[in-house]
């Protein structure tokens, strides 16, 4: 039997809400991958309670989550831990987007994980990266944007600037992190270990300047955007 889809085979532990890491398991369970979503009991993921609501479910998070599996549990309780260090070994791929340091304190930090499982790639997204003096700031989609220099772009020059009524960078954001993920995965079919990922939302949106940063470092800053 041949595989159908490129990911087939692939299992994914998503440990991840809102936007950004949601959209990169979901890539990924489209591509083929096994996704199972962690979801924090007792309420399980935020936006389940999010945007237009039939049959007391969230259109909104059907959209991003479908085709995924479910698993509520507590990672701080001695049964939650138990379960999750006992998952680990059996997946492949981690992906989590809570604020640097918070998947630490549930016990789930990079050394530990990669302990439990040497080939295991875990891609951790947030809005400033794991590292760097702004790291252990929280953040979205906006704030992003506004720290890459994208923000002060959109509007009229004499008036205030207009924010983009779709949530490009969590998209943006995702879809680098489905990349990096799948070239790690590239990597370890042919050797590789296993590898954690740093995905930001400031670096992503960053990659939207592709001509202004040229052009102010070509003219040694006498053009200005």
């Amino acid at each position: 039997m041949t595989d159908r889809h490129v990911l087939d085979g692939v299992r994914v532990l998503d440990f991840s809400q809102h936007l950004a890491g949601p959209t990169t398991t979901r890539l990924m369970a489209e591509m083929g991958a096994e996704v199972v979503k962690l979801e924090l009991a007792p309420h399980g993921d935020q936006v389940r309670n999010v945007g237009y609501l039939k049959g007391g479910r969230s259109a909104y998070f059907l959209s991003q989550n479908r085709g995924k599996k479910s698993l509520c549990l507590d990672p701080k309780s001695d049964e939650g831990s138990k379960i999750l260090r006992e998952l680990i070994p059996h997946f492949d791929v981690l992906v989590e987007n809570f604020a640097p340091g918070v998947i630490g304190r549930m016990g789930l930090d990079w050394d530990t994980v990669h302990e439990l499982n040497p080939r295991l790639i875990m891609c951790s997204i947030s809005t400033f990266g794991q590292t760097g003096p702004l790291a252990h700031r929280p953040g979205f989609d906006y704030i992003g944007q506004a720290y890459a220099g994208v923000t002060g772009l959109i509007g009229e020059a004499d008036g205030p600037p207009i924010l983009p009524m779709v949530a490009m960078g969590d998209v943006m954001t995702g879809v680098h992190g489905l990349a990096a993920i799948n070239a790690a995965l590239f990597r370890q079919a042919r050797g590789g270990p296993g590898q954690h990922l740093d995905i930001s939302l400031l670096d992503s949106y960053f990659h939207c300047h592709e001509s202004g940063v040229a052009m102010i470092s070509g003219s040694e800053g006498r053009f200005e955007p």
